[in-house]
This record gives C-alpha cells, structure tokens and sequence, in this order.
C-alpha cells in the first residue's frame, strides 16, 4: 500500500474529534506519525487505537493549548526525539459566543484569542526550527470564511480568524526561501460540534463531514506540494485562492 508521508512526524492539535481527528487519521494511514494534541487523554486513546488498526504510530500530548510554556516544551521534546518535524497542523478552535461586539465579555475574547490566535504563534515560534530541519516542512492553519464575511455576531470568531491569517501567510512570507511551505485551509460548513453550535437550526445531514476534508490535508502535507502563504478552499474544490489586497 502506498504510504507517501512513511517516515514522517506530524503534529496535529485538537486530534481527539472532529476536523482534526479525521486529520490524525487521515495523515496516519498516509504512513506519518501522529503528534496528537487534545485536551481530553481518554479522547486521546481511543484515537491511538485507531491509528494503530491503520498500522502507524502516535504520540499523545494531553494539553491545554492556552498552556503556552508546554507548547514551547513540546517543540524541545520533538527536538530531542526526532530532531526535526514534518508537518503542523493547526487545527484547535473556538467559537466563543455569537453576541454583538459591545456584549462580548473580556474572558470570553480572552479564550478565543489564546486559543485561535496566540496559541498557533506559540506553535509557529516553538516549531518553526524543527520545519526548517526537515527536507519539506509543511504547516496547515485552519481557517473560516468567517475571516472574510465579518457578518454580524460574529465578530470574535471572525477577528480571530483575520488574525490567524494574518499570522500565517506573514510565517509563509518569511519562509519562502526555505523547504517551509505554510498554507491555510478553509473547510467551510462541515459536520461539526462547533457548527452545531453555531447553527443549531441547520439539518447536519445536508453538510459535508470532517471524514471528506481529511484528505485534504494529506495533499498540503506532502513534499511536493509547492504553494505557500496562500488559501486552500475545500468548498470550491480544493481551489487554492491568492489572498487579494485592496485595490
């Protein structure tokens, strides 16, 4: 069986449900080792005993991404272990609260910035010398339409996600003379608990599931994927989008 990224470390964060589950999975049965990252160890475990039926191997870190000094010890025991690293995927994220602007409280736009924002700088600084050490380091954000549409009540997600754009395609900017490739993924409407919560009218039947987008993934984090700092939407069919400037 074909495994193109054998021999390869993937870390991936919020890996015990959803899209970054299906990531985990998908990314292991391509051959890699799985960094898993979750909060939740009994989630944790039942992903490694997927992963291991698909013949690949994980490593499980039970962490609160808002626990910034255990991503930065992350990046040392990567180091120490394998002394580079192939593939991050920032997947982890919060909705916060859909509120008009003037009614978010501060914890909440505290969390969703740590989480959605601070805690991928985190890993972007923590990691960025274990991609260069690797002959074809691939970084993949998770992002949202939401950073584009500032729709009403959204505000928090969708500064949020401005701001992760912002973050990576700046990384990507600064990598571009190095095997560092840094991409952004935007999966639109998926079946999802965020989007439920989000959405708690919308039939989840007539959305597309975490298990579709995965391969995705899979595609950005190969050696021969070549674009960097650029929007990679899965709702257009894996179009990859120049982010426009204004005119």
């Amino acid at each position: 069986m074909d495994k193109p990224l054998s021999n390869r470390v993937a870390v991936v964060t919020g890996a015990s449900r959803g899209i970054g589950r299906a990531a985990a999975l998908a990314l292991a049965e391509a051959g890699a080792h799985i960094v898993a990252l979750a909060r939740t160890q009994g989630a944790l475990e039942s992903l490694d005993d997927e992963i291991r039926a698909k013949g690949s191997t994980a490593t499980l870190v039970p962490v609160n991404l808002k626990d910034f000094e255990a991503i930065d010890r992350l990046g040392a025991a990567i180091y120490e272990r394998w002394g580079k690293l192939d593939i991050v995927i920032g997947n982890a994220g919060i909705l916060g609260e859909l509120a008009p602007i003037t009614h978010v409280d501060q914890p909440v736009w505290d969390e969703v910035m740590a989480i959605n924002v601070t805690a991928n700088y985190r890993l972007i600084r923590s990691l960025d010398p274990l991609l260069r050490a690797s002959d074809a380091g691939r970084a993949v954000f998770v992002t949202s339409g939401a950073a584009h549409k500032c729709k009403a009540y959204w505000g928090v997600y969708s500064i949020s996600k401005a701001a992760l754009e912002a973050l990576v395609r700046t990384y990507a900017a600064e990598t571009v003379t190095t095997p560092v490739k840094a991409m952004l993924l935007s999966p639109g409407a998926l079946r999802t608990n965020m989007r439920r919560a989000a959405m708690p009218g919308e039939d989840p039947l007539t959305l597309k599931t975490p298990e579709d987008l995965a391969p995705h993934f899979v595609k950005l984090a190969l050696p021969s994927w070549n674009e960097t700092g650029k929007i990679y939407d899965f709702t257009l069919g894996g179009k990859v989008i120049e982010p426009q400037m204004p005119a």
